[in-house]
């Protein structure tokens, strides 16, 4: 770990602190037809917003998507740079790889009431050049469609 730390040329900022999550929403992204399957996807869309006497242009991002019931993993996406424009970023849409398939004629809506659907939550860890990453915020996939 102690190499982890050394090298860095800059004082690390303690993003924990200084960067916020902002203007948040989810839901499940209607991915379109997969092998003949509907596939819906988790999803999730935010700005980050930082203190502004904070010297950061960019940071990395991890999104953890998990289940709700059981901390079970389902999929990570890593964001490599994510640049900040004054004081805040664009805003950032995540989509994860796994997500729920069903066979038409079932409807996308009809797949979030399904029995055996199960809710979801994304951790939003960010982390500057060598530093160790930190949660900032958690988000539950709100069990709406979205189609953009």
């Amino acid at each position: 770990m102690a190499a982890l730390l050394t090298g860095a040329c800059s004082k690390p900022v303690d993003l924990k602190q200084t960067v916020q999550v902002t203007d948040v929403s989810s839901g499940w992204f209607d991915f379109g037809i997969q092998n003949g399957k509907n596939k819906l996807v988790p999803s999730v869309t935010f700005k980050l917003k930082k203190n502004g006497d904070v010297n950061l242009s960019s940071i990395s991002l991890n999104l953890t998507f998990i289940f709700i019931d059981t901390q079970e993993h389902a999929d990570d996406v890593f964001v490599q740079s994510v640049a900040f424009e004054g004081a805040e970023t664009a805003p950032i849409v995540v989509r994860s790889q796994w997500g729920y398939t069903g066979d038409p004629p079932q409807t996308r809506a009809e797949m979030l009431q399904n029995s055996h659907f199960r809710d979801m939550e994304v951790q939003i860890f960010a982390k500057q050049s060598s530093s160790q990453w930190v949660e900032l915020q958690r988000v539950k996939i709100a069990r709406q469609l979205l189609t953009e």
